[in-house]
């Protein structure tokens, strides 16, 4: 009988705790069987001969995990919360997929219940098929006083029986929601939070004009329903911090000071849209240095112009105009998304001093502990064979997902 010979790939690896300058990774049956340094490969026989026989790649060559994103509206011209069918999805899926991204939450946008509710089940159907890792609502619980790109018109009180209508539509999928603590119906006994929690979904506050107090209590109200649930994750989030909240202020400190020490204390993870638009360089390094790569999440806020030229889109009801991959309302001047691939976030968190491996774990293994997952977010042994080899500069060479080539190398 012949025993089949694993697939080796070889490069720069970057694993959660560090980089390995001439590493590979060893796949067998869509799974990662081992993980190391290229010279180290001496057991058993058939993975030293089959990692001997691979040849090192060009300099620069480094290797990846697939990466995750948790808030995502769209790309390549397709919008999620403007689907009117799975094909539409689909399309915006697979823009972000072919750029590195192999685990993507779908993100919908306030709107009336009805259409919530309809693209709930429509996104599910997706997810059912694996091509999404899950369904994202931001709002509809939101402040009218924070709505940034979104319509204030469709945003309401919390309202559980809502979020119940919502999550049976998703069939299971409904991973999180987008919640502003000081909305009425969002806290206390039987409010949206325990509903969230109830239906396996992690509560992430934001579009928020909440006090330092209301986001603590929160945050602490989160945790011990997601804990009674037995959640997907033990830690609620904060959607895209600073963006739609009210600022920080030494006198006022407010929500984005409340998410920072929660998540200094590793109790709340951090969205983070590290695009160059929507945070200075400096902050994002910031941010970093006071929380640490384990409570971030770098997220694209990616809507349909990502991959696309500038122009004008739609982003549910609001009419979105891209100039110089910049989204703003077309009505208005407040930022509407993001144009950027994850892949390109993880270059500018680079840029911006994080060190790569610190900048990948926030792209990858951290938002796969929000969504509960231990089979994706690394490079290591036992994990889904996924892995993005890039170019010295980060650039995009070949996209593997659950050990098929989505992008092929170039040979």
């Amino acid at each position: 009988m012949t025993t089949a010979v694993p697939e080796v790939l070889r490069g720069c690896v970057v694993t959660p705790e560090r980089v390995i300058d001439d590493g590979a990774i060893v796949l067998e049956d869509g799974r990662i069987v081992w993980v190391g340094a290229a010279a180290s490969a001496t057991h058993p026989a058939v993975l030293t001969d089959a990692v001997a026989a691979t040849p090192a790649p060009p300099p620069g060559t480094t290797l990846l995990p697939g990466l995750v994103d948790l808030h995502n509206h769209g790309g390549g011209g397709a919008s999620f919360p403007d689907a009117v069918d799975v094909d539409d999805a689909r399309r915006a899926a697979h823009e972000h997929l072919v750029h590195g991204t192999t685990s993507l939450v779908a993100s919908l946008v306030t709107a009336d219940a009805e259409t919530l509710v309809a693209r709930a089940a429509l996104l599910a159907d997706l997810a059912d098929a694996g091509e999404i890792a899950g369904i994202h609502l931001e709002g509809p619980f939101l402040s009218r006083a924070r709505c940034g790109a979104q319509n204030p018109a469709d945003m309401l009180p919390g309202n559980p029986r809502l979020v119940a209508r919502i999550a049976e539509a998703a069939r299971g999928h409904l991973v999180t929601m987008t919640i502003a603590p000081e909305i009425a119906g969002v806290r206390g006994p039987g409010g949206v939070i325990e509903a969230l929690a109830a239906a396996g979904a992690v509560p992430s506050f934001g579009h928020t004009n909440a006090s330092a107090e209301e986001v603590d209590d929160a945050v602490a109200q989160a945790r011990a329903a997601l804990a009674a649930a037995g959640s997907r994750s033990a830690r609620p989030t904060a959607t895209h911090l600073f963006n739609g909240m009210r600022p920080l202020h030494h006198r006022d400190p407010g929500p984005i000071a409340a998410c920072l020490a929660a998540a200094g204390r590793g109790e709340l993870v951090v969205e983070l849209i590290a695009d160059g638009t929507h945070l200075a360089p400096g902050m994002v390094h910031a941010v970093f240095d006071l929380v640490g790569a384990r409570s971030i999440a770098l997220v694209t806020d990616a809507m349909a112009a990502a991959g696309m030229p500038d122009g004008t889109y739609d982003l549910g009801p609001m009419r979105v105009r891209v100039a110089q991959g910049v989204a703003r309302l077309a009505d208005g001047d407040a930022i509407a998304g993001g144009t950027a691939h994850l892949l390109d976030v993880v270059r500018c968190t680079v840029e911006a001093g994080v060190p790569l491996e610190v900048a990948v774990r926030s792209a990858s293994l951290t938002p796969a502990t929000v969504l509960g997952r231990a089979d994706i977010g690394a490079l290591e042994v036992g994990r889904r064979a996924d892995v993005v080899v890039v170019d010295g500069s980060l650039r995009p060479l070949a996209v593997l997902r659950a050990g098929q080539w989505v992008v092929e190398p170039v040979t």
